[in-house]
Order: C-alpha cells, then sequence, then structure tokens
C-alpha cells in the first residue's frame, strides 16, 4: 500500500506541475498577438464557417481556462481571456473548441461514445463517494457495496480515457486549420501547438491519476476478500 501512497502523491505533484505549467503558457502566450487582429470570437467564427458550419453559436463565459464546446445546445463557450482576446492563445483555445464542433459535426465517434456517457458519469459521480466510503467501512460484512463503487468509479475512468483522443484530435484539427487558413504563420504556430500541447497533458494526468485510484480501490476489495 505504501508504494502506492507513493505513486498518488507523485501523480498529484505532476498535476500540480502540469496546471502551473499551462498557466504560465496561457500568461506568456496571451501576451503575443496573432498579427491580424482577431479575437477568439472572431477565430472560432471563421473556423466553424471554413468547416460548413453554421449552427454553432460562439458566446462568451465567465471564469479563466473554462472554454468548452456543449454539444446539447451547439455552442462554443470561450472564457473572458479568449473571446476577446487577439493573442496566439486565444487563437489556439478558439480553435481547438470548433475542434470540437467539427467532430460533432462529422461524428467523430470518440466523441459520441464520450457524449454518451456523460449522463452515466454525472449519475456516478453523485453518489460515488459515498458508495465507496461506504463500501469501504463495510468491506468485511458488504463487499458488495465496495464493488459498486469500484464500478462507478471505473465509469469515471473510462470518460478520462476516451476524453484523451477527443482532445488531442481537436488539437489536431485546429492546428491544422491555423495553419492553413493564415491565422498563424513560421512565427508563431509553434506557439500555439506548444499551448495545446501543455493543455492536453492536464487530461493524460487526470486519466493517469483515476487509473491509479480505481487499482487502489480494487487492491482493497480484492485484499479484504481473501
Amino acid at each position: 500500500m505504501m508504494s502506492y501512497w507513493v505513486l498518488f502523491i507523485g501523480i498529484a505533484v505532476v498535476s500540480w506541475l502540469v496546471q502551473m505549467n499551462l498557466q504560465n503558457k496561457f500568461k506568456k502566450y496571451s501576451k503575443i498577438p496573432t498579427g491580424n487582429g482577431m479575437t477568439g470570437r472572431d477565430v472560432a467564427l471563421k473556423m466553424l464557417h471554413d468547416n460548413g458550419i453554421y449552427d454553432v453559436q460562439v458566446t462568451h463565459t465567465p471564469g479563466r481556462l473554462t472554454d468548452h464546446y456543449n454539444p446539447t445546445n451547439k455552442t462554443v463557450n470561450l472564457s473572458e481571456g479568449v473571446y476577446e482576446s487577439n493573442s496566439i492563445m486565444a487563437a489556439a483555445v478558439a480553435a481547438h473548441e470548433c475542434g470540437h464542433a467539427v467532430q460533432h459535426a462529422r461524428m467523430y465517434a470518440p466523441l459520441k461514445m464520450r457524449s454518451a456517457l456523460v449522463p452515466v458519469v454525472n449519475f456516478a459521480s453523485s453518489i460515488m463517494t459515498w458508495v465507496l466510503l461506504g463500501g469501504i467501512l463495510l468491506v468485511n460484512s458488504f463487499p458488495q457495496l465496495l464493488l459498486a463503487g469500484i464500478i462507478l468509479f471505473a465509469m469515471t475512468t473510462l470518460f478520462s480515457f476516451i476524453t484523451l483522443p477527443v482532445e488531442i484530435n481537436a488539437s489536431k484539427r485546429a492546428l491544422v486549420w491555423l495553419s492553413s487558413s493564415g491565422i498563424t504563420n513560421s512565427y508563431n504556430h509553434a506557439q500555439a501547438e506548444d499551448a495545446l500541447r501543455s493543455a492536453a497533458y492536464t487530461y493524460v494526468v487526470a486519466a493517469l491519476g483515476s487509473l491509479a485510484t480505481l487499482v487502489y480501490y480494487i487492491m482493497i476489495f480484492m485484499g479484504r476478500r481473501d
């Protein structure tokens, strides 16, 4: 068990470092203009229209690093530091979120799978903590409760890993379009790529952390059953 605590601490430290790195990249690249004066909103609309998508709205959402695409109401939601900014970071983030809209329009299989899991994951997340806690406390007398918690947690872990190809693919679509459309050039394209790569690392760390935690709960269940 001690080795797993070391693993958890290691993942937590790496997660913190990745988050700090992303925030530093956000600050750094938010100060570098694209050169064409286009804001994040402008970039998003152009990418959507260039891909023949006219039924997706680009909206403003409060907060920082809260950018996301909502397939339910077909909206690209850009945060305060992206919507009205004409920086290379804003362009990269806006294009990435529109990459999800393109995935949706093209019926990208991993996105469809992730969207189908959202209701299940939301339900699992709402009760998972209490089921796992009760399962650990009652593992000797009622092990089935812990098993139920493990199944719920496994759903969230699966969701984390399905998210990886969805996010990586959205970034690839964004980078190809940014280059082909002339939004980025030979001087700043590498910066856009670096920004999106840093964001992708957060999903990788989250997935690995979820997997490590799942294995930990399984070990508790198997160990107490013996």
